[in-house]
């Protein structure tokens, strides 16, 4: 891997006018994009516009030194920081062990050997963007542990992970949290007249449909198991959720995918809809628990409907024994059966 290809930018701090010239210079003509600042401050400021692939920082600046500059773009990057390379002319014990304790990669001494100098960008700068490389491999490796293989909608582990992470939000931030589980009607039905490749073929369209329907950015549909698929709205109210729960009833029933041993004769699903205020006193567990409630109720009412259940505040009976669950129901039928 060449590392000049794609001339690396490398930022260049020394309040030291003629040295900077000369690392400028020098590094321009190696092929690289040099941007130069002549004192810590700048510094700061021009690594979060150029966002570099390489700092060299000189030691001993005024106002701001070297060390200082370093500790402060750990500390502003969360430790994600381009390879700073210092230039000094420090050779102490002391020096030496401070800029590497601050996140100091490598250095070099005054006067710069010019061939030692060469081979050490080089090199960090190819060893930065193997660990970039590294980093986003290993994230899209992590973000396919998450997709569902066959519907391509999140999984039950993102299920679970992200209602706890908005369960926790909810409470810290006193925010509602709704909950949609869906379920295909008859969908044992289907794959023993069609077979087990077209009920895929239909958990694929039922899974792009619900998707279609959701259009703000911290939705999200999951395949929660088998034909079940349950929708993760965050800051939403119980009447703004049924509302969703609509939508989705509608959309898969006007896709009118063929389903003929059902009575409809398409392809429908039933929704349980659960809202809650995330507090203390409830799990998690408690709103998927209300959300199945609601499920089995639009089941029982007929399918192809949604019904919705607000999980109540605790009362202080139930404070006292926070295992305990209460709900009320808002039992909607969305459409007619058919």
């Amino acid at each position: 891997m060449s590392v000049k290809s794609d001339s690396a930018v490398i930022l260049v701090a020394d309040d030291d006018p003629f040295i900077r010239h000369m690392l400028t210079r020098y590094l321009e003509r190696e092929g690289y994009h040099v941007i130069e600042a002549s004192h810590g401050e700048a510094a700061l400021n021009l690594y979060f516009y150029h966002v570099p692939d390489l700092v060299l920082l000189d030691a001993l600046m005024p106002v701001l030194d070297g060390f200082e500059v370093c500790r402060r773009l750990q500390d502003l990057t969360q430790g994600n920081l381009a390879p700073v390379l210092m230039i000094t002319g420090l050779e102490d014990e002391k020096s030496v062990d401070q800029a590497f304790e601050i996140g100091v990669v490598d250095y070099v001494t005054k006067p710069i050997n010019w061939a030692v100098l060469r081979q050490r960008v080089r090199r960090l700068i190819l060893q930065h963007r193997l660990e970039i490389q590294l980093r986003e491999a290993n994230y899209q490796l992590q973000q396919l542990t998450l997709i569902d293989s066959l519907t391509q909608v999140a999984n039950r582990r993102r299920f679970d992970e992200y209602l706890l992470q908005e369960w926790g939000r909810g409470v810290r931030e006193h925010l509602p949290l709704s909950l949609v589980i869906c379920d295909i009607d008859h969908f044992k039905n289907y794959n023993d007249h069609y077979g087990h490749q077209a009920g895929d073929r239909c958990l694929q369209e039922v899974a792009k449909t619900l998707s279609q329907c959701i259009s703000r950015p911290a939705d999200i549909v999951t395949r929660y198991g088998g034909e079940e698929f349950a929708i993760i709205l965050p800051n939403t109210t119980l009447e703004g959720a049924t509302v969703i729960s609509q939508r989705l009833v509608t959309a898969i029933q006007q896709r009118g995918l063929p389903h003929h041993t059902a009575p409809s004769a398409i392809v429908t699903i039933s929704c349980g809809v659960a809202n809650v205020l995330p507090m203390a006193d409830y799990l998690p567990s408690d709103l998927v628990f209300t959300a199945d409630q609601a499920l089995y109720q639009a089941k029982a009412q007929g399918r192809n409907q949604y019904q919705a259940i607000y999980v109540m505040p605790p009362s202080p009976e139930q404070s006292a024994n926070p295992g305990a669950v209460s709900a009320t129901s808002i039992l909607r039928s969305l459409l007619p059966e058919v």
